[in-house]
């Protein structure tokens, strides 16, 4: 059951006008089985300061999605997906993606670049920060967003992230990944037939890999930026010009 209302996790509050009123600041973003889960030490008298990083933005139809995390000075804390269906008025956090129990996030990851293929299928780039990135994934839906499947890249674990990929059907895409400095071949390209659900190497180089299909970044219509302390959600207008619809705060929360 997708979540209609802010409340629990997903709850949000503040302004409409991004213009003109505060950056909005996400509710219970940290519980005391965070802090013993992460080993942080914090309390009222010297809380936590639990910081949001926003990556992507992308719409598929009115739905549009925001992808990022939640992370202290040190610690990665959750990857997250915020969802809105009113023009980025008010917001919520899909409530299953599996393998991650229902209306939880998943822990120690972060979630980076998105993309719809069609109104149906869409993936979602991601990776684990413990504190090194490694163990690549994938998060994919096939029912427009309601619902979204977490793929690894691999079966064993293996260090690096996932530095583009692309889809230009439900089952044809192809990503470039970095292995991270020490590999023999830092960045390799894969290619898949089946949707994302298994890859084959195309190549390797110590150089990066370019992929021949993508959709170049200066193209999107959405795009995240940082400005002070707030993240600013923007829509590309039809004379080229960005439009906010969205701000939210830096600094979500605390743990204590």
């Amino acid at each position: 059951m997708r979540l209609v209302a802010l409340v629990s996790m997903a709850a949000l509050v503040g302004a409409q006008n991004v213009a003109s009123e505060a950056p909005r600041k996400l509710e219970h973003v940290c519980t005391p089985q965070d802090e013993d889960t992460f080993g942080l030490t914090c309390s009222e008298d010297d809380p936590c300061p639990v910081f949001l990083e926003l990556n992507a933005a992308e719409s598929n139809g009115a739905i549009l999605f925001v992808t990022g995390d939640l992370h202290t000075q040190n610690t990665t804390l959750f990857g997250l997906l915020l969802e809105s269906d009113d023009g980025g008025a008010t917001w919520t956090e899909p409530n299953s993606i599996s393998p991650a129990p229902m209306g939880q996030r998943l822990a120690s990851s972060t979630l980076e670049e998105i993309q719809f293929a069609d109104s149906q299928h869409g993936w979602i780039a991601g990776v684990k920060l413990d504190p090194l990135p490694r163990d690549p994934f994938l998060l994919a839906t096939t029912d427009g967003g309601k619902t979204w499947q977490r793929n690894p890249l691999f079966e064993d674990p293996l260090f690096g992230s996932i530095q583009q990929f692309w889809f230009d059907s439900p089952s044809s895409g192809e990503l470039a990944l970095d292995r991270s400095q020490g590999a023999t071949r830092r960045y390799d390209r894969y290619a898949t037939m089946t949707g994302g659900s298994s890859w084959e190497l195309q190549g390797s180089d110590n150089k990066p890999i370019p992929l021949a299909r993508a959709k170049p970044k200066e193209n999107a219509g959405w795009r995240v930026r940082v400005e002070k302390d707030a993240y600013r959600v923007e829509r590309r207008a039809a004379d080229g010009s960005w439009a906010g619809v969205a701000s939210f705060a830096v600094h979500a929360g605390d743990c204590r």
